[in-house]
């Protein structure tokens, strides 16, 4: 019973969510399974590995399929997005924890950016 409302309660937290919120949680999400499947590969637990690596693709996928192109920069957005689904690729098929590192800044510094566009703007 606990978990159905727990369950409830997560479901109606995202359901409420500002767009700015939302992406906040993605971007977060992201970077979190992105050093889970670092530290999967140093612990070879390659099961997590490739959970975590996938999750993150889901992830990217999800911000490319959900761009809104009335925008200008929704074109750049998605060319980043499908290099980081490239560089996701490449990651889960050589288990390179190296590529994560590289990656991981560009992810840092987009987050920031949407943080500080959505604090300017409002």
């Amino acid at each position: 019973m606990a978990v159905n409302g727990y369950q409830h309660y997560k479901e109606q937290t995202v359901n409420t969510m500002t767009p700015g919120e939302m992406l906040n949680l993605l971007y977060d999400e992201l970077l979190k399974r992105l050093t889970r499947s670092e530290l999967a590969l140093e612990n070879k637990d390659y099961e997590l590995f490739e959970q975590s690596i996938q999750r993150s693709m889901d992830i990217v996928t999800y911000l490319r399929d959900t761009l809104n192109f009335q925008y200008e920069i929704s074109n750049e957005l998605k060319r980043l997005y499908e290099f980081f689904l490239y560089e996701l690729v490449r990651i889960k098929a050589g288990r390179n924890s190296a590529v994560i590192g590289e990656i991981r800044p560009l992810i840092m510094d987009l987050r920031d950016s949407f943080r500080e566009a959505q604090r300017i703007g409002g």
